[in-house]
């Protein structure tokens, strides 16, 4: 794949802004916030198990506007979300506020996170993996962050539209996950990262993106060698 000369910072910031510009709307789109408690009984059975027992320890990584943060709160997990664009960070903490539900908020970057090592039980991230300039680094970072014997917990999808993302026309050739991966794909990515036991199911139901889904979505989890 061609690269371009930005640096990561410059892609970086140019994700940011993006994202700070689609944070009052977001939520809009069924497919990102939750718009029924169908929906959002849907989300809780799918995170559920992938998850385990509460309460766990979880980094929710590139949180956006809390959607995953907040479901996992309810299933009583104890939840730090983390994002890189402070519009999105103020949506969330909103959201936390006007609900009974107990989460904290905090500006950070995927690759570079500022939280100590074997610091949680759980990384969880949806959607994130395609934004970043060097994914790998991420991957990292998270199992860094985990405890021996923690998880990784990935909702992702492959979408490979025609068209790019508005906003992303001047970085998208320098994101290599651009466009996401079937879960094949992402599962090869993740053991050559060192992440063991891969797994992944799809997430074809309905109920869960408030219509058919467009693309190929699924979740895939990946555990910390002990």
């Amino acid at each position: 794949m061609t690269r371009h000369d930005q640096t990561g910072e410059e892609i970086k910031a140019t994700v940011q802004q993006y994202w700070d510009g689609r944070a009052d709307s977001f939520d809009d789109d069924s497919q990102h916030g939750i718009h029924s408690d169908e929906q959002r009984e849907a989300w809780l059975s799918v995170l559920r198990p992938w998850t385990g027992e509460p309460p766990k320890k979880v980094l929710d990584v590139g949180c956006g506007t809390g959607v995953i943060s907040l479901l996992l709160a309810e299933l009583g997990h104890d939840v730090t979300g983390v994002d890189f664009a402070p519009e999105m960070l103020e949506q969330a903490r909103t959201k936390v506020e006007q609900s009974e539900l107990s989460a904290e908020f905090q500006r950070g970057d995927a690759e570079n996170l500022a939280q100590c090592d074997d610091a949680y039980d759980l990384v969880t991230a949806r959607h994130l993996i395609w934004t970043l300039p060097t994914p790998e680094n991420a991957i990292d970072e998270w199992r860094r962050v985990v405890q021996p014997g923690g998880r990784l917990v990935l909702i992702e999808g492959h979408w490979d539209f025609s068209e790019v993302f508005e906003g992303y026309e001047e970085i998208h050739d320098d994101l290599p996950l651009y466009d996401g991966r079937p879960p094949e794909e992402l599962a090869m990515f993740l053991r050559e990262q060192g992440l063991e036991n891969v797994e992944y199911e799809p997430l074809e139901e309905s109920e869960l993106w408030g219509q058919e889904p467009n693309y190929e979505k699924y979740i895939m989890v990946g555990d910390v060698s002990e």
